[in-house]
C-alpha cells in the first residue's frame, strides 16, 4: 500500500468521525488507567458497566486501597480474569502512591512497571490521556492491519512499528481509535461489512463481502 492510499485512508476515516474517543466511560486519568487494566480480554460494554458502580465508591490509588482486595472483587466479578485484575489494581495503586504521588505518570517505563500494565495499555494511557502518537494494537487493529494491507505484520509488534511509521503525522494521535472503532463496527472479524465501508474502494482485502 502507498503513501497517498494511507493519507486517504485517515482522510475519509477521520471525516466519518472528526472526534473519536474510547468506549470506555472514565472522568480522570486514574480511571482511564484501571478501566484500561479492565479492559484486557473484556469488552468495553462489561467494564463500563463494573467500573460505573466502582467509581462511585472508589476512584483514587487512596480509595482503591482502602476498599481493600475483596472490595474490589466484589466489584469487578463479572469480568474476565477479575481475581487477577484486582491484585494487580491494589498493587498498582500502592505503586502509585508511594512512587508517583499518586499522579499517573506520562513515561512508558514507568507506566510499564506498574502491575497489569503492559505495553499495549500503556500505549492506550500515553495516547488517550496524554495525547502522545502511540499505537495501541489490539486484535481489531491487528487484524485491519493485515487485512488492509495497510501494515502487514506477523507480530503485534511489527504491526505497531509499521502504523507509527506508515501513518501521516496528522492522523497520529487519533488513528488508534479510529482504527479500533472500524475493527469493532465495520470491518469484523468474521463477515466484514464491505458494502459500508468508508474505504471500501482503498482496501487491498482479497475476499470482500457485499
Amino acid at each position: 500500500m502507498n503513501k497517498q492510499k494511507r493519507w486517504e485512508i485517515f482522510s475519509r476515516l477521520k471525516k466519518a468521525n472528526p472526534t473519536p474517543r474510547t468506549e470506555l466511560v472514565y472522568t480522570s486519568n486514574f480511571e482511564l488507567l484501571i478501566s484500561v487494566i479492565l479492559s484486557a480480554q473484556a469488552t468495553d460494554v462489561s467494564v463500563n458497566k463494573a467500573t460505573k458502580k466502582l467509581y462511585e465508591v472508589a476512584n483514587t490509588p487512596e480509595s482503591i486501597l482502602a476498599l481493600g482486595l475483596d472490595g474490589v472483587i466484589s466489584h469487578i466479578r463479572t469480568i474476565g480474569l477479575f481475581n487477577t485484575k484486582a491484585k494487580n489494581i491494589i498493587k498498582t495503586c500502592a505503586q502509585l502512591i508511594e512512587l508517583h504521588s499518586s499522579e499517573i505518570p506520562r513515561e512508558r517505563k514507568a507506566l510499564e512497571a506498574l502491575p497489569g500494565v503492559g505495553r499495549k495499555t500503556a500505549n492506550v494511557v500515553l495516547n488517550t490521556a496524554f495525547g502522545e502518537p502511540t499505537m495501541a494494537v489490539d486484535t481489531h487493529i491487528f487484524r485491519i492491519s493485515n487485512r488492509t494491507r495497510l501494515a502487514p505484520g506477523k507480530t503485534v509488534r511489527q504491526v505497531e512499528d509499521k502504523l507509527i511509521k506508515f501513518i501521516p503525522e496528522e492522523f497520529m494521535r487519533d488513528a488508534h481509535h479510529w482504527l479500533i472503532l472500524h475493527g469493532r463496527y465495520v470491518c469484523i472479524a468474521r463477515s466484514p461489512r464491505c458494502g459500508s465501508c468508508v474505504i471500501e474502494d482503498l482496501c487491498e482485502y482479497k475476499s470482500k463481502a457485499e
